[in-house]
């Protein structure tokens, strides 16, 4: 255990195994780094082809562990609800992501971002904003929403769906390991010019890290910042 004194609970809140990585690979190492305590909470399950296979499930369990492993944290939660029909009724993720938030009680919550094209994010978003009200949730210091390639970039031109970041953290050093930890999803990786692939995560790094005037950056929207 780190005897960092600054050291913080975080708490990534991801609909699917992947999305973690994806969206804030670099900002988990960093917080590893920092001697943070890092909680990487699954919400859905995976389904193909829009039939579920439990076969298929446990193969993306074990990627998903093994990014965990490439990216250093320790605590990993799957809540298995169902894929692609998160936004059915939010309730079912309010309830168990209410409970597992209060038994953790993190400092710090990154939730992913509430315009994205990928309705299961949406509804996710949906629910961790009731959970993570500051009424219910006072340890809760510091929430961001972050982005995902494939999903916030390709959500329609609208005001509600822009995403505006507003933090940014530098991953200059930890760029490598999020692409290691990326190649663990083997279903999930694509060919350039798509998002998702390695090429495309490293010209957003960098289009990120320019805007901040770092090289390789993720880069986030902050709701909740609480200095006590």
């Amino acid at each position: 255990m780190s005897k960092n004194k600054n050291r913080k609970t975080v708490c990534i809140i991801s609909p699917h195994m992947d999305d973690e990585t994806l969206g804030m690979g670099g900002t988990i190492v960093k917080h590893i780094n920092n001697g943070d305590h890092v909680h990487v909470c699954f919400i859905a399950h995976r389904i193909y082809n829009r039939e579920f296979d439990p076969g298929i499930n446990d193969r993306e369990k074990k990627c998903a562990l093994q990014a965990k492993k490439m990216l250093g944290y320790k605590e990993i939660e799957f809540i298995n609800l169902n894929d692609e029909r998160l936004d059915a009724a939010v309730q079912d993720i309010i309830i168990p992501l209410e409970k597992y938030v209060n038994k953790i009680k993190p400092d710090i919550v990154y939730i992913p971002f509430r315009g994205d094209n990928h309705q299961d994010h949406r509804a996710v978003f949906d629910a961790a904003r009731v959970v993570l009200r500051s009424l219910a949730t006072p340890f809760v210091k510091s929430i961001y929403m972050y982005e995902v390639p494939s999903s916030t970039d390709q959500s329609p031109q609208l005001p509600e769906s822009s995403f505006m970041p507003n933090y940014y953290v530098n991953i200059k050093s930890s760029i490598e390991k999020k692409i290691k930890a990326y190649r663990c999803y083997k279903a999930e990786k694509r060919k350039f010019p798509n998002p998702r692939s390695e090429q495309a995560l490293r010209i957003l790094a960098q289009k990120r890290g320019v805007e901040a005037g770092m090289e390789y950056a993720e880069a986030y929207m902050l709701l909740r910042n609480r200095w006590e």
